[in-house]
């Protein structure tokens, strides 16, 4: 039977001009923590776009390595970069093997690439992926309606409840901003 890698949460926030991506350090293999500092969320294209990246380490860097090569192609232009990494991504059947997804976002736009090569832009300020995005993700929207805390604190605080309640995620949190 093949061991699974599991591990990452990355939560992406916007609020009051700011816009934050967080990403926990864990690394499962199977049932064993194999690291517990990774760093996940990077700033790109002159420290203006933000990413973060869960799945297989391998994956997520061929496929982050891809993204930025469009982000430069396109001029910094998120939305076209995005856009024809999905292209690519559905027409490459290298790429399609790729187990990784991605959220990428600068001061205007944030967006969810998944491992099926689909492009998603969410309906509010927050998106998350990972073993533990969920959690992170509904914590960071009942902080979005219910507080007025800033985008910073609400992606660490939101962190901080996910890794509370999904064993693989930690509070070893890296957090990007613009």
């Amino acid at each position: 039977m093949r061991e699974q890698f599991h591990g990452t949460t990355i939560l992406a926030v916007r609020r009051g001009g700011k816009t934050v991506v967080a990403g926990d350090g864990q690394l499962t293999l199977d049932d064993t923590i194999i690291k517990s500092s990774g760093r996940k969320v990077r700033k790109l294209f002159d420290g203006k776009v933000l990413t973060g990246y869960a799945g297989g380490a391998a994956d997520a860097l061929a496929l982050l390595e891809i993204f930025e090569n469009k982000l430069k192609q396109y001029n910094g232009d998120l939305t076209r970069s995005v856009i024809e990494v999905a292209k690519e991504w559905r027409l490459n059947r290298d790429l399609r093997r790729l187990e990784a997804d991605l959220v990428v976002m600068d001061e205007e736009k944030m967006f969810l690439l998944s491992g099926l090569g689909e492009v998603v832009e969410p309906d509010d300020d927050v998106v998350a992926l990972g073993s533990g995005g969920t959690y992170a993700l509904a914590a960071a929207r009942a902080l979005l309606k219910h507080t007025t805390l800033s985008a910073r604190e609400i992606a660490t605080d939101a962190m901080a409840i996910a890794a509370e309640i999904c064993v693989y995620t930690n509070t070893h949190i890296t957090l990007e901003e613009l």
